[in-house]
């Protein structure tokens, strides 16, 4: 799956077609919901001061194609990449006499077909749609004496498939360029993966994200 959502996603940008009508690029900036439930939980050390850093915000690239129904009325495709902001734990504890940190990273591939009413040049488009998200996640952990000696780490990492459903308009300031706003809705995006008998939630992007996007029609 991954290496078929990728191969389309490098098409959609190398294409020679992609110089044809109706084809275009995204750039967006966004933020969504996020909960580091392994990162919240700590790591069973009561004892220790916590500091959680949690990425909220998530940057994306796209690639769309869309076909005229009507003047007005058009049914597109569009397949990016999502990359999304680094969740990071440290703790301390003199007690323990222990230091720990665990980052998790993310990015996610969405693929979405959507119907699109374009009002056309110097006015509001709409557009809604549904398709399904490839997520890939991976959670880092170290922990040693604060003496910088008896060393631990391990990495776990998950992907999976899910399905999401979205919305949003744009302003066509120009034939090439346009400017708008999109939300989305992930249905079943957490991560999980058993180590060591234990239920590690490596990520949960579930849930509701809005984003700015500036388009680029060619």
């Amino acid at each position: 799956m991954k290496k078929a959502l990728l191969a389309v996603l490098v098409a959609l940008f190398i294409s020679p077609a992609a110089f044809a009508d109706n084809w275009g690029a995204t750039v967006k900036l966004g933020m969504g919901e996020n909960d580091p439930k392994t990162l919240n939980d700590g790591f069973n050390n009561g004892f220790a001061s916590k500091d959680l850093t949690e990425g909220d915000e998530f940057f994306g690239l796209e690639g769309l194609y869309e076909h005229n129904l009507t003047d007005n009325d058009k049914v597109g495709v569009r397949l990016g990449i999502d990359f999304y902001g680094e969740n990071e734990l440290e703790t301390r504890s003199q007690i323990l006499n222990l230091k720990e940190d665990a980052t998790e990273n993310t990015y996610a591939i969405p693929l979405t077909v959507y119907y699109k009413r374009d009002n056309g040049i110097k006015n509001w488009s709409f557009f809604a749609g549904a398709g399904i998200t490839y997520i890939h996640s991976e959670l880092e952990y170290e922990a040693e004496n604060l003496m910088g000696i008896d060393k631990e780490e391990f990495t776990l990492s998950k992907s999976k498939v899910f399905p999401h459903v979205m919305a949003g308009a744009e302003y066509r300031f120009s034939q090439l360029f346009a400017l708008g706003l999109e939300a989305k809705y992930n249905f079943s995006a957490k991560t999980e993966k058993d180590y060591e008998g234990l239920n590690v939630v490596v990520s949960d992007r579930s849930g509701l994200s809005g984003a700015v996007t500036a388009r680029f029609y060619f």
